[in-house]
């Protein structure tokens, strides 16, 4: 099972494998507070698409089609690869983000495309 999970929600008590899917790391969190197993820099939105979002709710199915096609592209796609390999061995994996809307996001997309990915 993979799931979104916003960074500012979970705890330390949380058993599942995480991993931050966001290009920062979270304002305001120490890594000590939170258990991030992973760090997937290379899997979060480029600069240039997330500041062309802005979080913004009416953008949205154009930020899905574009991070999709950013995606598919390149190298990427490995890492797609590498989150599916650590379900199979974890069981459960958390996509951690930071972002404030939690059905507008980075990690709701890749939940989605891990779970359509073979």
């Amino acid at each position: 099972m993979i799931r979104p999970v916003r960074i500012y929600d979970i705890g330390n008590q949380d058993q599942t494998f995480t991993i931050l899917v966001d290009r920062l790391w979270p304002r305001g969190i120490s890594k000590d507070r939170v258990k991030v197993d992973l760090w997937m820099k290379e899997v979060a939105p480029s600069s240039k698409l997330r500041k062309w979002f802005g979080h913004d709710p009416a953008k949205w199915d154009g930020f899905k089609l574009k991070y999709r096609q950013e995606i598919m592209q390149g190298d990427k796609v490995q890492l797609l690869s590498q989150i599916k390999r650590l379900e199979k061995e974890k069981g459960s994996i958390s996509l951690l983000y930071s972002a404030k809307d939690k059905e507008h996001n980075n990690a709701v997309v890749l939940a989605e495309m891990l779970e359509e990915f073979g």
